[in-house]
């Protein structure tokens, strides 16, 4: 178990096997405990390194709002890059998320693009084009922190990536929805045309609020890949693991050697 101090915020991650890198960023009011079965595929032959959000698990929840924002956020993923790998800032790692991880990791890609070897995005979305659409999403975000608010982590829900046991409270996820969760503008949407490196779709064929988006992220990312997982959910690698682990180990394998 390690961490970061990040202006006075511990950011928890951690490191296993050896190889070439890849990072895992969790889902809104999940863990790095979601990756637990990736690590154990992964790590034969990868290093492989996962950490918790601000607000998040085993990560400080800071009591001011302002503290929790998606650039921080990006921040904190590039803190932990840079300290799990050469401290120069110019290795690359492939960069995978789930869901707001998903989207967080394209965000990081507009951030850092000589940091990103490759991207797996999985049961995610690019946003939205229009105002009208993505304040309907915040405002969902809203309702999650109200949420969060009032029930404390009865109100965390029982898919299966979640796990109320690994959160301390839930002061830090009603912070983290309002202030990271929250979208801004349609910048990431706008983005997909301009990514140059490899780049993994998966979904769930149940996941039917990230199908659309999915294939839309396949279809405007040059080059892009897209595994449709059957019979899975909205995490697959949990509800599907063996097809998962196919899926992005092919995918893996098949990524351009890095130049020392």
């Amino acid at each position: 178990m390690a961490r970061i101090d990040r202006d006075g915020v511990g950011i928890h991650y951690e490191v296993a096997g050896s190889g070439p890198p890849i990072v895992f960023t969790h889902g809104f009011s999940s863990s790095s405990h979601m990756f637990a079965g990736v690590v154990a595929d992964l790590a034969a032959d990868h290093t492989v390194i996962t950490w918790d959000m601000r607000g998040h698990a085993g990560s400080d929840s800071p009591d001011d709002p302002s503290a929790y924002s998606a650039p921080l956020a990006v921040a904190d993923l590039d803190a932990v890059l840079d300290t799990v790998l050469d401290g120069s800032g110019t290795a690359r790692a492939v960069v995978a998320g789930h869901s707001l991880g998903g989207y967080l990791s394209l965000e990081y890609r507009l951030a850092r693009p000589d940091r990103v070897r490759a991207l797996v995005l999985i049961g995610t979305g690019p946003g939205y084009r229009k105002d009208e659409a993505r304040e309907g999403w915040n405002e969902m975000a809203r309702r999650f922190g109200d949420s969060y608010e009032r029930k404390g982590l009865a109100a965390l829900g029982s898919s299966e990536e979640l796990n109320a046991g690994v959160h301390r409270d839930a002061t830090g996820l009603a912070h983290a929805a309002r202030g990271i969760l929250t979208q801004r503008d349609g910048r990431v949407m706008a983005s997909l045309p301009t990514i140059d490196v490899p780049t993994l779709v998966v979904v769930g064929d149940r996941d039917e609020m990230f199908l659309g988006g999915s294939r839309y992220m396949a279809d405007k990312i040059p080059g892009a890949e897209l595994a449709v997982i059957a019979d899975a959910g909205h995490a697959p690698n949990l509800s599907q693991p063996a097809a998962f682990s196919h899926a992005v180990r092919s995918f893996l394998s098949r990524l351009p050697e890095e130049r020392p």
